[in-house]
């Protein structure tokens, strides 16, 4: 798996895969999408916003009747005024014969931490598209599943977290050499999408949080939300 990064001068970047870091000070900006993306990644800078965009998509035809693509990335952003996610699965089968039936299937999983008294406020839209074009006997699958960590404080992944994501990710791809039936895999990706929301969740649990009443986000309990969409 090969994630595009694209590099803009003067602009703090923190999109990587499962070899974490964490954005210093609010000026930050993240971009990744799969290398076989159909959408270019898109790239802005402010004080204060990051903005992350991941992508998966898969095109089976005639000429390619078995595709599979995935992507797997962790953002990690510290406090800030605005985050925008935006992660996508799309998968198409396309003008296959019944004697040669295509088979298409896109994973996409994204991670996001944010932290300060505007982490609840996280722009996140996580979608997913499967389609067969004139190809009735094919298998097209797609999944999108994103994790959006929010903490009042500022705090990073343990090292045994991000060990365990990246064996995470490591399966995640060893998919793609699997000749499973679709349901099969599809019930992998969701074994695999609730062994993160279990890291996630143990790492949350852990986060540094508020000390006195007093404190304006007194209230806010470290919390990870799962967006799955699934087709």
């Amino acid at each position: 798996m090969h994630h595009r990064k694209p590099r803009t001068p003067g602009a703090a970047q923190s999109a990587v895969r499962v070899a974490v870091t964490v954005t210093a000070g609010l000026v930050m900006t993240a971009v990744t999408t799969s290398a076989r993306a159909s959408t270019p990644g898109r790239v802005g800078t402010s004080h204060g916003v990051a903005i992350a965009v991941d992508a998966a998509h898969s095109h089976a035809d005639r000429a390619h009747v078995n595709q599979f693509d995935e992507s797997f990335s962790v953002h990690t952003y510290g406090p800030s005024i605005a985050v925008t996610a935006n992660n996508r699965a799309t998968a198409v089968s396309a003008g296959c014969s019944l004697a040669r039936p295509c088979r298409s299937v896109a994973l996409s999983y994204q991670i996001v931490t944010t932290a300060g008294r505007n982490a609840r406020l996280i722009n996140a839209t996580n979608l997913s598209r499967s389609v067969n074009e004139h190809c009735p006997a094919c298998q097209t699958f797609s999944a999108a599943y994103q994790f959006v960590v929010a903490t009042p404080r500022q705090f990073s992944l343990s090292r045994q977290a991000r060990d365990e994501l990246a064996d995470i990710e490591r399966k995640v791809e060893a998919l793609k050499a699997s000749r499973s039936p679709i349901v099969q895999i599809a019930r992998q990706a969701e074994e695999l999408a609730a062994h993160v929301k279990a890291v996630l969740d143990r790492e949350a649990a852990r986060a540094p949080r508020t000390s006195g009443t007093d404190d304006p986000l007194a209230d806010f309990i470290p919390k990870v939300t799962m967006h799955r969409y699934v087709r």
